[in-house]
């Protein structure tokens, strides 16, 4: 089961980890981001997604 627990910021961006386990391996994903940033997670995905495919044509 996946669960999501807070972690003390060192610096100014918040932090995140992200656990799941899958049969007999537990996964650990940390994920940071900027407070200041001016682009959603949303529009980061689709900015990444537009830039593979341009690149891969």
């Amino acid at each position: 089961m996946a669960k999501t627990k807070a972690t003390t910021p060192a610096t100014p961006q918040s932090k995140r980890t992200l656990e799941k386990r899958i049969g007999h391996t537990t996964y650990e994903v940390h994920i940071c981001f900027s407070e200041q940033s001016k682009e959603s997670m949303n529009d980061k995905i689709c900015r990444l997604i537009k830039n593979q495919i341009a690149d891969s044509q």
